[in-house]
């Protein structure tokens, strides 16, 4: 993925929680430069992975299979340093692109349409890391039903669903509806081992760099000097 992909993709997230009144906490707006001058006071946005984060899911056509999230706090598992049990996501999803369909071994959230157009999320029950044909408990805004496998539910603004460990999901938009911004509320996050793709992707880009970065990526920081 090339830098300038992220750059713009960055900016126009910015636009678009700014436009749904989200204000973003300070470390969203630090340059390359600035991150130079953070001391250990900052490790919690460096080893939580804090911050801005930007995927292509290795496939390098972002406007069609991508994301655009922001990890706004988390919790540790893996360190006894960090207490919170809980996670906190914003995401961009643009009219046209797609989320692959994935789970996660242990994390449960809720995915929260925070404003714009309408959220898909197509759901299925895991079997044995296979795509289940039975039908699907939804847990949405206090409401508990099923729906048959595969179906696509409708997220409007304000809307939210539960989704549960190894519950299978995915991401698109409503055509003609308009980008999504999405809130995630979690337990602790883990991208690099709590994710499971159906179809083998990666999780986080090569970065081409054609440009310079607008903002880093939150596995891009300096160490504390």
């Amino acid at each position: 993925m090339k830098r300038s992909e992220v750059n713009k993709a960055i900016k126009e997230m910015e636009a678009l929680a700014a436009k749904h009144g989200f204000a973003l906490p300070p470390f969203c707006n630090w340059t390359a430069e600035d991150w130079q001058n953070k001391g250990s006071e900052y490790d919690e946005i460096r080893d939580n992975m804090l911050g801005w984060d930007i995927t292509d899911y290795g496939l390098g056509d972002f406007e069609k299979v991508g994301f655009a999230l922001i990890t706004l706090r988390n919790g540790n598992q893996n360190n006894p340093k960090y207490k919170k049990v809980y996670a906190e996501k914003l995401l961009m999803l643009k009219e046209g692109q797609h989320s692959p369909m994935h789970f996660h071994w242990n994390k449960s959230e809720d995915i929260i349409n925070r404003g714009g157009g309408t959220l898909i999320i197509h759901v299925y029950n895991d079997k044995d890391g296979e795509l289940d044909d039975t039908d699907v408990l939804v847990n949405a805004d206090g409401r508990s039903y099923y729906v048959k496998a595969g179906t696509g539910v409708k997220l409007r603004p304000g809307e939210s669903i539960t989704l549960w460990p190894h519950q299978y999901h995915d991401f698109d938009v409503e055509e003609g509806t308009g980008d999504v911004l999405i809130g995630e509320v979690s337990m602790c996050n883990d991208d690099n081992t709590d994710n499971r793709f159906y179809e083998p992707v990666g999780r986080f880009p090569k970065i081409e760099e054609d440009e310079a970065p607008y903002r880093l990526l939150c596995n891009e920081y300096p160490a504390a000097k």
